[in-house]
């Protein structure tokens, strides 16, 4: 995987909107898990890779370090080659003085070498270590995504195990409605009313006949004594 590639995807699920995707999604549940494992995984393949970047970064900056060392050792041998070579023309001895001053341009030839490398690599280690910067950036808020996406998992399912307890309760609410106790229990007492008033009624008749038969003795006995009275007026 190349490293454009690492970052454009690092970048891309950084930026991922997840109120869109769950818009989106006909069981936004089902998605986060989903994105979930997503994350995860990608997560841990770019931290690969970005530990390979890494890698080869502190490789090269090791590498350029090397040549700057290099390059400041060689000018030190150069300097001492040349400060023999004076000193060896000084006391007439030309021909180790020529050997020394072209030991001190070997050494300078080497010493230019080395910092031409270490040119050559600055930009490329600048530009990696952009590249670095940007990558920790993206998994950092990679991780910040995933935890952001756990928690919105978790809140959906409080959310949706809230909203199944609440219909299971409406769903009970409603059977109540539907065979209401209290419309059995007004029948209840509407048959008992119709039995207490018959037997009202029954007592109210029985009251009436045992009135009459009383003032049918009332009557028998106002006849007795008419009768009575009418034979002592003829006696």
């Amino acid at each position: 995987m190349s490293k454009q590639t690492i970052l454009g995807r690092v970048a891309q699920l950084a930026k991922a909107n997840i109120n869109a995707l769950l818009d989106q999604a006909e069981d936004p549940q089902k998605m986060l898990d989903q994105l979930i494992r997503d994350y995860t995984s990608n997560i841990a393949e770019a931290e690969q890779a970005v530990a390979t970047t890494i890698g080869n970064l502190r490789l090269m900056e090791q590498d350029h370090r090397e040549d700057v060392d290099a390059a400041k050792e060689w000018g030190e041998k150069a300097l001492a080659a040349s400060r023999k070579g004076d000193e060896l023309r000084a006391a007439g001895q030309t021909a180790d003085a020529d050997r020394f001053d072209n030991l001190a341009k070997v050494a300078l030839g080497r010493q230019l070498q080395s910092e031409k490398e270490a040119r050559t690599a600055e930009p490329t280690i600048a530009s990696q270590t952009e590249v670095v910067e940007k990558l920790k950036a993206g998994l950092d808020q990679m991780k910040n995504k995933l935890g952001e996406l756990k928690a919105k998992r978790d809140e959906l399912v409080a959310r949706a195990k809230s909203a199944q307890a609440q219909n299971q309760m409406m769903d009970a609410v409603k059977n109540i409605d539907v065979m209401d106790p209290t419309s059995e229990l007004s029948r209840f007492e509407d048959k008992v009313r119709r039995e207490e008033a018959r037997a009202m009624g029954k007592e109210e008749l029985a009251a009436s006949s045992l009135d009459a038969q009383f003032e049918q003795l009332d009557a028998l006995g106002d006849s007795a004594e008419i009768e009575a009275r009418l034979a002592a007026l003829k006696g």
